[in-house]
């Protein structure tokens, strides 16, 4: 992906020197088309076509914003009850995704959405404990956590 990136680059540069026209629209133009020829040449070019993996990562960013909204919204809805009724509670996530960085990035995405915690991973990283502050359903917890930040990291990687 890098190695495409740098190359695209690249040819966005040489297009505006051949253009000669140093503005940022011919820089954009020199990148569409450095983008529409690497994707013509994909073949002879080691790794796939690398916007597969920026729509990838569009589409986790994306998806951690409407869930930092709709867990702040929740938890607004619980600071403004006038009777507190949630249930706070640990579970135990079992993981899918190995590298580290992977296992960091969820554990992050899980700590930075409101009313839920990343407490520990164990030794075997094989879980992620986490505090969450309303946790009616654990089975649709987990469920929950493996289908959207985890099934979103795991697009990234793989």
């Amino acid at each position: 992906m890098t190695f495409q990136l740098i190359l695209n680059l690249l040819i966005a540069v040489i297009w505006m020197f051949l253009s000669e026209s140093y503005s940022f629209a011919s820089f954009v133009v020199g990148f569409v088309l450095g983008a529409a020829l690497l994707y013509l040449l994909n073949r002879f070019i080691p790794d796939s076509y690398y916007f597969k993996q920026v729509k990838a990562i569009g589409y986790l960013i994306l998806l951690f914003l409407k869930e930092l909204i709709l867990a702040n919204v929740d938890v607004l809805k619980w600071v403004y009850k006038p009777k507190l009724d949630f249930q706070p509670g640990i579970i135990a996530l079992p993981i899918d995704v190995k590298r580290n960085w992977e296992i960091t990035l969820l554990a992050n995405l899980i700590t930075l959405t409101p009313g839920t915690l990343s407490v520990d991973v164990s030794r075997d990283q094989r879980y992620i404990y986490i505090h969450a502050i309303d946790l009616p359903d654990v089975n649709e917890t987990i469920v929950g956590i493996k289908d959207t930040f985890e099934k979103a990291i795991r697009e990234v990687t793989r």
